[in-house]
């Protein structure tokens, strides 16, 4: 997994995947796994792990559009 900190996140419609896999090897952060479960249509599907950087190349890469990619913002004052 990555050491990277995590910068954004991921909402994924498990349902809608057919579990093509595309999204594992775009991750550069290298946060998906697909799952050992199954969907309702029986596909495997991604899982998000810690360290997303909301990069959006999963979601750039998926034929089913099952990606929701969100960043986070920097609240920090300068």
């Amino acid at each position: 997994m990555s050491s990277r900190s995590t910068r954004g996140t991921l909402v994924i419609d498990v349902e809608r995947c057919k579990g093509c896999e595309l999204c594992i090897a775009a991750c550069p952060p290298d946060v998906l796994t697909m799952s050992s479960a199954l969907n309702e249509q029986g596909y495997r599907y991604p899982e998000l792990h810690e360290g997303c950087t909301g990069c959006t190349a999963c979601q750039l890469v998926c034929p089913d559009y099952v990606f929701s990619v969100y960043r986070y913002t920097d609240t920090r004052s300068a």
